[in-house]
């Protein structure tokens, strides 16, 4: 059982890590209302913290169930924000 829930922490810091660094990045350069380039470069540079904060926080959750969900949602928001602004 401890293995699975290492596995599955590991599989939420990957993939939602990525899930949400790729979203984020598009939101911001929707949002922002700087030039683009600008917000293409801020953005794409916090996409890299953002994935480090989202590994920390899949080992640092209390369980494997709250660290996808602490990924799972703001990946969803961040989506459905990029989609609404462009």
């Amino acid at each position: 059982m401890r293995r699975l829930s290492v596995a599955a922490r590991v599989a939420a810091a990957l993939l939602g890590g990525y899930g949400l660094a790729h979203t984020l990045p598009i939101a911001l350069v929707a949002g922002l209302s700087i030039a683009r380039a600008d917000a293409a470069l801020f953005a794409i540079q916090a996409s890299f913290l953002v994935h480090v904060a989202a590994v920390l926080w899949a080992f640092a959750a209390r369980s494997a169930l709250a660290a996808w969900m602490g990924l799972l949602v703001p990946t969803a928001v961040t989506g459905l924000a990029a989609r609404w602004l462009l």
